[in-house]
């Protein structure tokens, strides 16, 4: 491949899955500093795109999740013809592959998947017990061939549009004279991944009394958990659901002191401009999909029937989730040295804390 190749990437339609995929565009970036990098991608998720500098532009593809939808594959892959030498399919499903070959892209490059023999022409083969982590599986498809080594993958960072938050905390009267926590409570994938609307609220109380404003966000599915979490805190807790867009989220975040989340998009998107991460885990592994933050924590009981990846608790107990204690939660939001938890199950990094005190109410 020439020094200055024309690289399409089909993104993903996952908010976190596009946060974690800017190592690949990082690893692409260092390597091919002259190449033209597109990302295909809907529009939900290409707004983030603008926000990664080692990406020229992203090339909107609106369908939605496990939607076939071959007319519109067809119709971008016409529009696309002689456009690009390589597309890097980051999904393993078959439909995902379709508009580079439609395109005729000469190189094709993806993991094995649902048969896309054909589709796919360079075929990576994922070694997951050398690189377990999803941002390395991603950014391995940015090497020219399989098995170079890969190296340490670059954590994701969003720009910020300083102007665009100065008005953002302004119109939603947000005070910055206190220090923040952001949380993001909701988890559109199921209630398996989601820390009981009590815990959070309890939280939130806690911070509350000390003078700490929480900054509640998610979308309109979320209004009502939102709602009651921000009654929990009436003097500084701020329900901003619907009120702002996913690159709203990203500059506010970088404003907060930590952030609170279940495994979600809204938690990747906030570790991509926050100092700090906490995030809490139950129905999938810690691991996996780590809060890649300059600073971050993972609470996870790792009981015995964890990770399920199930959307709903099959017991239904939900007790990887229901049983880290709030009191963990918020020790550690104080205290970013705090280590010996009985659900932390990892911390790295180091943020200033919240506030100066070192002890904590009762949650």
């Amino acid at each position: 491949m020439n020094d200055s190749p024309r690289i399409l990437i089909v993104g993903p339609s996952w908010i976190g899955d596009m946060v974690m995929a800017q190592g690949l565009f990082k690893t692409l970036r260092r390597r091919l500093p002259q190449a033209r990098i597109d990302v295909l991608a809907p529009d939900v998720t290409a707004s983030l795109v603008a926000r990664m500098p080692e990406i020229d532009a992203a090339v909107p593809l609106n369908i939605a999740h496990r939607e076939f939808a071959w007319g519109a594959r067809r119709r971008a892959a016409h529009a696309l013809r002689g456009r690009y030498d390589q597309a890097i399919v980051m999904q393993r499903s078959a439909k995902a592959a379709l508009v580079p070959w439609l395109a005729g892209i000469p190189q094709r490059t993806g993991y094995r998947g649902e048969l896309r023999y054909g589709l796919i022409n360079d075929v990576r083969t994922l070694d997951a017990t050398r690189y377990p982590r999803k941002v390395e599986h991603y950014a391995l498809l940015g090497l020219e061939h399989e098995g170079d080594a890969l190296g340490e993958v670059e954590l994701p960072r969003l720009s910020i549009d300083e102007q665009r938050r100065s008005a953002l905390t302004a119109s939603l009267a947000l005070d910055r004279d206190r220090p923040a926590v952001g949380f993001a409570p909701g988890a559109a994938y199921g209630g398996a991944k989601q820390w009981p609307a009590t815990h959070f609220a309890r939280l939130a109380e806690a911070l509350d009394a000390r003078g700490i404003a929480v900054w509640i966000f998610g979308s309109a599915a979320d209004r009502d958990l939102a709602a009651g979490i921000a009654a929990a805190a009436p003097r500084h807790g701020m329900n901003l659901c619907e009120r702002t867009s996913l690159v709203d989220i990203a500059d506010l975040a970088s404003l907060t002191h930590a952030f609170v989340g279940n495994d979600t998009g809204v938690m990747h998107l906030a570790a991509a401009t926050a100092p700090r991460v906490l995030a809490i885990y139950g129905a999938t592994h810690p691991d996996y999909a780590p809060p890649l933050a300059p600073a971050e924590a993972r609470f996870w009981l790792g009981l015995a029937c964890a990770p399920c990846r199930e959307r709903v608790c099959p017991l239904g107990h939900n007790a990887c989730m229901r049983d880290i204690p709030v009191a963990d939660v918020m020790h550690a939001c104080l205290n970013p040295e705090a280590r010996a938890l009985p659900s932390l199950h990892y911390a790295a990094g180091r943020a200033a804390p919240p506030s100066a005190a070192t002890e904590e109410p009762a949650p």
